[in-house]
């Protein structure tokens, strides 16, 4: 196999820990709330408590790996995840799941930030956004096998398996990265780890970082409504079977990928804002029919179709939302990529604890928050980064 490709595998494999974290468990919703005796509702928080560890968690992994490169703190992360794994596997409360999984979280995301830095450190501002198509596509698949390995996995040796998979998959990149990534950013003892605030401080005043940021943000969060809220949807209001819930989920995620590779190929004729242009009003529309459907009471096509071109669609807002805030940070990239997934994460947790807050026995809240967050993605677009100059 070529460097390249490696390197993009590996890349790849680390920018998958959210989305097998997150997914994998989803179809194991009910078995979970029933084992520990809690409401679903209960074992959604484990799903908010993970988004905040991955906000807080990248703050820390950005400087760090600014200051000591990019593999050292990678190390770190991988150990955190795989033993945070396990025991949420041995896990005998609620409590203690939403406890580990929020440890997980904080292992899992230094997998993200750094992913993204290296590929800012490796290519330039336009090809940055190809790569992200391309890391899409590998880290995509995540979220098609994720939900139907973990459905299959939780019928046939229970729950609790899931977690065992997880930590054998962070060892197994443990492995890769030891022996395959190479260090893109030297130490720079400059960088103070105490200064941090203020690096951050000094990122979060560009209007454009922020424009992209929350942008971006605001229609990921509404695929994380999504993701909160999607197996009870599916499972206990339209009758889905816990393994079938998989393949429903799997077919969204793979309109993301072949939206994502369409992204990839308009990227290289047009560039990332130009799609933006076109992108956004398309986001709110389909986001304002996942609304409709949730409250028309007129079945899971209502609400499935209009779910699936809005996932679908995402494909397009997150690579290029990425590259736009990528582009205005030169030095601090590992920073600026710490920074802007804190942000997107932050309005995921948002998202997710507004599904679980709401939560009634209905579609209405997934499809609402949907809703809101994803017309609040154009709205943040055309009010932040249109009215601004470039």
């Amino acid at each position: 196999m070529k460097p390249a490709f490696v390197i993009t595998l590996i890349l790849g494999s680390l920018s998958a820990f959210g989305p097998l974290s997150i997914d994998m468990y989803l179809p194991a919703f009910t078995l979970i709330a029933k084992d520990l005796q809690v409401e679903t509702s209960a074992v959604q928080l484990s799903l908010t408590s993970f988004f905040i560890g991955i906000a807080l968690g990248q703050l820390f992994y950005g400087p760090m790996a600014d200051k000591w490169g990019r593999k050292k703190p990678l190390y770190l992360g991988l150990a955190i995840y795989t033993i945070a794994s396990i025991v949420c596997s041995y896990t005998q409360s609620i409590e203690m799941l939403i406890f580990f999984r929020f440890l997980q979280a904080l292992g899992s995301c230094a997998g993200m930030v750094i992913a993204r830095a290296v590929v800012r450190d490796l290519f330039n501002h336009q090809e940055t956004a190809r790569i992200f198509s391309m890391l899409m596509l590998v880290s995509g698949i995540a979220p098609i096998i994720a939900p139907l390995l973990g459905g299959y996995i939780a019928e046939f040796l229970g729950w609790r398996a899931i977690f065992l998979t997880l930590a054998l998959f962070s060892a197994l990149c443990f492995s890769a990265v030891l022996m395959f990534l190479p260090e893109t950013h030297k130490a720079d003892s400059r960088v103070r780890i105490r200064d941090s605030l203020k690096n951050y401080w000094t990122i979060i005043r560009h209007r454009r970082f922020l424009g992209y940021a929350f942008a971006g943000g605001a229609a990921q969060a509404g695929m994380f409504a999504y993701i909160t809220g999607s197996s009870y949807v599916f499972i206990d209001i339209f009758g889905v079977a816990p393994k079938n819930f998989g393949w429903i989920f799997g077919l969204n995620a793979f309109g993301l990928i072949v939206a994502s590779q369409v992204n990839r190929a308009l990227l290289s004729t047009r560039t990332y804002d130009v799609i933006l242009d076109k992108i956004f009003p398309v986001i709110a529309g389909l986001s304002f029919l996942v609304l409709l459907g949730g409250y028309s009471g007129l079945g899971v096509w209502f609400v499935a179709i209009p779910l699936f071109l809005f996932i679908s669609s995402l494909g397009m807002t997150f690579p290029n939302s990425t590259a736009g805030a990528m582009s205005t940070q030169g030095k601090a990239a590992g920073s600026a990529s710490a920074l802007l997934g804190t942000l997107q994460f932050t309005t995921a947790a948002v998202a997710s604890s507004i599904v679980s807050r709401l939560h009634d026995g209905t579609a209405g809240p997934m499809c609402a928050t949907i809703g809101f967050f994803g017309m609040g993605s154009f709205v943040i677009y055309k009010m932040v980064l249109k009215s601004s100059p470039s």
